[in-house]
């Protein structure tokens, strides 16, 4: 056994945390995986001076020191600006080392952090006085040993407040939520000048008793210069919300007016009885036998809204990346359907690790996409990306479990890893058809628009393709009356009367029929329409990728976002309008190329009760119905949200960059794993 005296005296040119060009910096010092001692915060001050002496007793000299730097922000999470190790084995006894050491970043190592300066001194435990042993234990607080023993975790989108108070002279606020929990705390970003906000913020807490507890929620105006305003309360006991299953909740505020939408999900059990795989809705023949009765065509008609339901378990990953300077991560899985999200336990100090997990979730759109992604938990910062994977709930074969290569976060190429899923879809075919002509829902959380040169000449490309398909089939049709093959110009001349002479209107939608069954043709012969256009736009993704990549090295780090800042919001809705023009010309084609078989058969039939309808039926009274439905449809529903169904179909046909993106990759000759049953 040994005593470490240790004196914490300065920093030198630490990183800059906050807008003001400075930082709060105090420093956190770690043997294994406890906390040893943490020091006094310095506001504002890049080089801080704390003269703090603690000593610790160490029984293993192997095991370094580690040393970690935040800046401390109120309400909201510290901000990393460095760490440092400290070998012990490295000290001489009994001799004061006065010691600097120079702080980094594995996510930025060649960036200058700064240093630290200490005073240490190692030494034999002889005369070792167990009450100052005694008063060190005592200083550990008892937040940072519950840190450890978690039994939940609380996730929850905070979505948006409706009609809150006004608390500023021009009759708006500046309005903010604080969150509480236990001895947990998280403060949202302010939206200025308004009394309905749109936060779209998710964050997570811990659970940390057996139950679940009461969060504390506050809104605050925002008051530069002067104390901020109280705008009401609110209290959520989650005890009596749901265990994995996504909450939506409108929360009327106290002591104010308005009301708080938030999304809350309480999941990520630590404790050690996790779901277990022989134990779920779909392995039980009865509980089984009892859902697909309720799916089943005889109850079509019956809460239409209750499309089916989808079961995931996530049993294991192989090969993940390594986050952690000690070349392991600790990872943990999110599932994520369009607006519920569920999240399992992290497995420790593992790049291979096992979850075993089942969840069930509601299907509200079939054709909605069952999105998984693998993190890295980081309690000091927010977690890092592993990987992800996208899988349309179209895609999934009931009861096979595969092995999914991890995708980075734009779903556009693979990262390291290797992901074990099984998953079963039980729905009504009848609802569904209906549904995908209703409006989808609206996916509350969802990354904010940034100015991307990639993507803008991304969809740039994607357009011009759509327009040079239309050009060259006008130049095909003008070549037709040019007579450049007599041929063809014969045969188009003679289809152009005879389509003149007989034409009815019922003529199109039976030739769009007709292309759809062409098409149909070619993939059942084995001539696959889809496949060469993925492959193209994967290849021209990963040209573009290569092509940014050499002129962002060429180019002054800052001068292009500098150019671009002046008129960001400009190229923000350019970049938009583009990707919406594509991804419709792209969506139509697909519809036509079998790309979604489900989609293409419904197409079909809608198809064909047009043709019928417009057959048996003149176009006036076709017509006149129409037109009474569409006047007469405010009047009978004042509520009802104008809708297109046309496009509402066509909004779920997937675009050539999410085909590309939903796509399974194929693993490597050596990544292949052995799958276990």
């Amino acid at each position: 056994m040994y005593k470490l005296d240790i004196l914490l005296k300065r920093g030198h040119n630490l990183a800059i945390r906050d807008r003001g060009g400075t930082s709060d910096p105090y420093v956190k010092f770690k043997l294994g995986k406890k906390e040893v001692f943490r020091s006094k915060v310095i506001y504002k001050n890049l080089n801080p001076v704390w003269d703090e002496r603690f000593c610790l007793p160490i029984d293993n000299l192997r095991e370094p020191l580690y040393i970690k730097v935040f800046d401390y922000d109120f309400g909201c999470h510290d901000d990393f600006m460095g760490l440092a190790y400290l070998y012990l084995d490295s000290l001489e006894l009994r001799r004061l080392l006065d010691v600097r050491l120079d702080l980094q970043d594995s996510q930025c190592p060649m960036q200058d952090l700064g240093s630290l300066e200490l005073a240490v001194m190692l030494s034999p435990k002889d005369g070792w006085d167990r009450e100052v042993q005694q008063q060190q234990i005592q200083r550990l607080s008892e937040v940072h040993k519950k840190s450890q023993l978690w039994r939940s975790m609380v996730s929850i989108s905070l979505i948006e407040g409706c009609d809150l108070i006004p608390m500023d002279q021009n009759g708006l606020s500046d309005p903010y939520v604080k969150f509480k929990l236990g001895n947990e705390k998280y403060k949202s970003k302010t939206m200025p000048k308004t009394l309905n906000p749109q936060w779209r913020e998710h964050f997570d807490l811990h659970v940390f008793d057996e139950d679940a507890g009461v969060l504390e929620i506050s809104v605050w105006d925002k008051d530069p210069g002067r104390r901020d305003d109280f705008m009401g309360r609110c209290a959520l006991d989650l005890s009596t919300l749901s265990r994995e299953r996504t909450h939506k909740l409108e929360l009327d505020l106290e002591d104010g007016q308005g009301q708080l939408v938030l999304l809350v999900t309480l999941t990520a059990s630590a404790a050690v009885s996790i779901s277990d795989l022989s134990v779920n809705l779909l392995d039980d023949p009865h509980e089984c036998q009892q859902i697909l009765n309720k799916y089943s065509l005889l109850r079509s008609f019956c809460n239409l809204s209750d499309i089916g339901i989808v079961q995931v378990k996530i049993l294991r990953a192989e090969g993940l990346m390594a986050a952690d300077v000690t070349g392991k991560s600790d990872p943990f899985c999110v599932v994520e359907l369009c607006n519920d999200r569920l999240q399992t336990h992290t497995v420790y100090k593992n790049l291979n690790p096992e979850w075993n997990k089942v969840f069930t979730l509601n299907v509200k759109d079939i054709h909605s996409v069952l999105e998984v992604s693998v993190y890295d938990e980081d309690r000091d910062r927010s977690a890092d990306f592993l990987g992800k994977v996208a899988i349309p709930l179209l895609n999934i074969h009931n009861g096979e479990q595969k092995a999914y290569v991890l995708k980075n976060k734009e779903l556009t190429g693979p990262t390291k890893g290797v992901i074990f899923l099984e998953a079963d879809v039980i729905y009504n075919s009848v609802k569904a058809s209906l549904q995908t002509f209703e409006k989808p829902e609206q996916k509350y959380i969802e990354e904010e628009s940034k100015v991307s040169k990639q993507l803008l000449l991304q969809n740039f490309n994607r357009v011009k393709r759509c327009i040079m398909f239309l050009i060259n089939l006008g130049s095909y049709i003008n070549s037709c009356f040019e007579w450049e093959s007599p041929r063809r110009s014969i045969c188009a001349f003679l289809a152009f009367v005879l389509v003149v002479w007989k034409f009815e209107l019922y003529m199109v939608p039976l030739s769009l029929l007709l292309f759809l069954g062409w098409n149909f043709f070619l993939l059942a012969s084995g001539k696959e329409t889809q496949e060469g256009s993925v492959q193209a736009m994967e290849d021209l993704l990963k040209s573009e990728d290569e092509e940014c990549e050499k002129d962002e090295k060429d180019s002054d780090k800052k001068g292009f976002m500098d150019k671009l800042y002046a008129i960001q919001d400009i190229c923000i809705s350019v970049q938009t309008a583009l990707d919406e023009v594509a991804s419709y010309g792209e969506r139509i084609k697909n519809t036509f190329n079998w790309t979604v078989p489900f989609l293409s058969w419904l197409a079909i039939a809608a198809l064909c009760v047009a043709s019928l309808l417009v057959y048996l039926i003149p176009l006036r009274y076709i017509v006149l119905v129409w037109g009474i439905n569409k006047f007469t449809k405010k009047l009978r529903n004042p509520y009802f949200i104008v809708n297109n169904e046309l496009l509402d179909f066509l909004s779920r046909v997937p675009s050539d960059i999410q085909v590309v993106q939903y796509k399974e990759l194929k693993m490597e000759p050596g990544q292949s794993p052995n799958k276990r049953k």
